[in-house]
């Protein structure tokens, strides 16, 4: 078939906001119970609904999760960690009130907490003194902030949950060791994140449950520690950053070992609960992964020899990965196919799919490629980033023609871009739209020093390669330096902010719940980035003058160029004044503005109506901007002042 010719942005794409949102989910949360698999699925096309679903021994599948329960936690606002199966039972915490429920086989889920403000994650079962020791945040004290503790709550249910570690700010991922005789867990304290200074202590349990002889066995100042697990022959492994770089170490009689002295991650930074890159196959053999220049690998260490054998695998990409003796499941992605979970016979070498995050086939033909990229940006320095070329098999453009494009600013700003296939990010390239996607100085996966490159610089590394990635694509040809739009989120939304007030580089923008006053931010966020700022930008108020020089609001008289907004009414992390703030200065400039609120929605849009008109909104505002004709129906978005 010949191609059509028709400018950039305006080529027809099968990648519709409804197929995006009507068949996709996003796999979370994979558990083991004896011959079940389970795992979590946030649904989009149900109100963003997530279930537990159950895979038996013959690979049928079904729903565990009864209408009118959302599995998930607000722990940390995060979430994570939100259920636990054992021996058949499935305990989670439902996201209406937060209460942690026990869903016995063929019953309705009957709650174990009582109906208070507290919120409950992280779980794990104690089989011995059949209780649930679990991460618990309370809210019960109006005006104060929350308090994070570990708690025991009895299955006999109702009763208050008993605190069985308390006295820091902070605490995750509490473990107990095979024999029931030990709890390690993870606790850090103000102003630190737990990717900055999280400790690893180990208790030893008391005949009364209570936890006594605690020790410290690593982390501290600028070395976190993550992920405890025990084996059966009760060696303590964990991710630690000692070196700069997070490898993996066991401690064993008193003992902390180093086992795979890389430069590499093997771990990711926990802004969820209940994380796992690596798992404990059998005592000899551990499954981990690890991530070198933006690339995700998976591999088998062999705890005696410490030998490090990699899988030769078509993935780019690893995440919760859970082992059984001669098996491991793990969710996965690679370029060119969406997220899978997939089960990996450690015998045979064979992969079997037991659930696709979509069933969207789609041709090559309109699937970008992705290219990774390293440009030059400030001080002499190396930045990081993922380019997509336009794509459509049906449609090519003028030859005197550039492709716009479309910066991607991930959030976080402790995060980093994924190398998986994004529809999201296909839904532009398909209609003739670039996008390059930068992990910016402060991206985690290059090592500890890499990340601290924003330690009082958020707002001007991040922003310094953002502008910097896409001047060096105009430098090659690539795209149209006329043309040069900025999007993100949460962080990644402050970044692009920041963009498009304090440089010239972009000519429009989308702000997805973004920051644009840090003052607002330190002042009114949640507990758990209640100090973030301390490390990316200063203490506060101390350093209120640069907040004042940081924050876009201060200085929107910079902002020359159109810009759309898109915000959750019921954020808690970046509540929707700051975007509306920032609306009412740009309708008093009379620059071209867009806002589009969304009842219901928090950090994140989870409802698939929602996701549709967020895509579609960004799309016909470029459109408008950038002069370009948009082929399909969309719902069109008012844009004040253009």
């Amino acid at each position: 078939m010949t191609s059509q010719t028709a400018p950039y942005g305006s080529w027809f794409s099968p990648i519709t906001t409804d197929l995006i949102t009507s068949t996709s989910i996003g796999l979370g949360q994979v558990a083991v119970d004896g011959d079940n698999i389970y795992w979590s699925e946030l649904r989009a096309w149900d109100k963003g609904r997530t279930v537990i679903v159950r895979r038996k021994p013959d690979g049928e599948t079904e729903d565990v999760t009864p209408d009118g329960f959302n599995v998930r936690s607000r722990v940390h606002e995060y979430g994570g960690g939100s259920s636990i199966v054992a021996d058949g039972t499935v305990y989670f915490s439902n996201f209406i009130d937060q209460r942690l429920y026990q869903q016995k086989p063929g019953s309705e889920p009957q709650p174990l907490t009582p109906d208070i403000s507290m919120r409950y994650g992280d779980g794990i079962f104690d089989n011995q003194r059949q209780r649930i020791i679990c991460v618990c945040e309370d809210h019960t004290q109006q005006g104060k902030e929350p308090t994070n503790t570990i708690v025991a709550v009895d299955l006999a249910g109702n009763s208050n949950p008993k605190v069985i570690v308390s006295g820091n700010d902070f605490y995750i991922a509490p473990r107990l060791s095979a024999d029931g005789k030990y709890l390690a867990w993870l606790t850090w304290n103000h102003p630190n994140m737990p990717w900055d200074s999280a400790e690893l202590w180990v208790g030893k349990v008391q005949d009364d449950g209570s936890i006594g002889d605690a020790q410290k066995i690593a982390g501290g100042v600028d070395e976190s520690a993550s992920q405890p697990e025990w084996s059966n022959d009760g060696t303590l492994y964990f991710i630690w950053e000692k070196t700069g770089w997070w490898n993996l170490y066991r401690w064993q009689q008193g003992k902390v070992e180093n086992l795979t002295p890389m430069s590499a991650e093997f771990g990711k930074p926990q802004w969820g609960l209940g994380s796992s890159t690596y798992a404990i196959e059998s005592t000899n053999r551990i499954i981990c992964s690890y991530t070198q220049k933006g690339i995700w690998y998976l591999a088998s260490l062999d705890v005696n020899t410490k030998k490090l054998d990699t899988f030769d695998l078509p993935y780019t990409e690893f995440s919760g990965i859970k082992a059984t003796p001669g098996k491991v499941l793990f969710k996965v992605g690679q370029p060119t196919q969406t997220s899978e979970l997939v089960q990996l016979d450690l015998n045979t070498k064979k992969i079997e799919v037991l659930q696709r995050s979509s069933n969207i086939e789609i041709d090559d033909g309109y699937l970008s490629q992705v290219q990774p990229i390293e440009f030059p940006t400030s001080n002499g320095k190396t930045a990081y980033g993922l380019f997509y070329p336009p794509q459509n098999k049906d449609f090519t453009a003028p030859e005197d023609e550039k492709p716009p494009l479309l910066v991607k600013s991930h959030g976080g700003p402790t995060a980093a871009t994924s190398s998986s296939l994004s529809y999201r990010i296909q839904y532009w390239t398909s209609r003739g739209i670039a996008v390059l996607d930068v992990n910016y100085g402060g991206s985690t996966g290059y090592g500890r020093e890499y990340r601290q490159r924003l330690d009082g610089t958020w707002g001007i590394v991040d922003v310094d390669d953002c502008a910097n990635g896409a001047k060096y694509l105009v430098s090659q040809g690539l795209v149209d330096g006329d043309r040069l739009a900025i999007s993100g989120g949460s962080a990644g939304g402050y970044t692009t902010l920041c963009a498009l007030t304090f440089r010239d580089t972009f000519k429009a923008g989308a702000s997805y719940y973004g920051v644009s006053d840090l003052e607002a931010l330190a002042r009114d966020t949640h507990k758990f980035e209640s100090r973030y700022l301390d490390r990316l930008v200063g203490a506060y108020p101390e350093k209120k003058e640069l907040y004042v020089q940081r924050s876009p609001i201060n200085f929107a008289e910079g902002l020359t160029c159109p810009v759309i907004f898109l915000q959750g009414l019921e954020d808690k992390i970046v509540p929707p004044n700051q975007a509306e703030t920032m609306i009412e200065v740009l309708r008093n400039k009379v620059l071209p503005v867009a806002y589009v609120p969304f009842p219901g929605e928090q950090h994140g849009f989870r409802n698939a109506v929602n996701i549709k008109r967020a895509l579609e909104a960004e799309l016909y505002f470029y459109s408008r901007v950038f002069k370009f004709d948009v082929i399909e129906e969309i719902q069109t978005v008012t844009i004040e002042n253009l």
